[in-house]
């Protein structure tokens, strides 16, 4: 049975300190399937954010309805890390490709969320936080 961790990153300022650091938890797999988790520390943000990545399937399915709604080719390589505006999409497509995933998840997406999604990870993230506030 192979295990993974999915991700997560803390960040924490003091008001004394003056730089800060970030460090995200990531995993490796080796040949046996085996996953091993490993700190990245690096300069981050200034308030203290806690959260988990979004399932392998959730961000597949986010990217394969970016693709349609943007109708890229079938090989295009859309990945968790890609940003919506460098895949093409302006704020009508944005709006569109919300739509698209709201419609798939059976989920609502309030405007001041859909207006922080810039990547297809932070809509995969998204998704599955609501999914779980609601008990889908």
């Amino acid at each position: 049975m192979a295990s993974s961790v999915a991700g997560a990153s803390i960040c924490i300022k003091s008001a004394s300190q003056t730089s800060n650091r970030t460090s995200r938890l990531r995993s490796v797999s080796l040949l046996n399937s085996k996953t091993f988790p490993f700190l990245i520390s690096y300069k981050g943000s200034y308030r203290l954010q806690i959260c988990c990545a979004a399932k392998p399937e959730t961000v597949g399915k986010v990217c394969e309805i970016v693709k349609k709604q943007l109708a890229l080719p079938d090989d295009s390589d859309v990945t968790g890390e890609s940003k919506f505006a460098a895949l093409g999409a302006d704020s009508l497509d944005t709006v569109e490709i919300v739509m698209g995933l709201e419609e798939e998840f059976g989920i609502s997406v309030e405007e001041e969320s859909a207006q922080s999604i810039l990547t297809v990870q932070d809509a995969a993230d998204l998704i599955e936080k609501l999914i779980e506030k609601n008990g889908h």
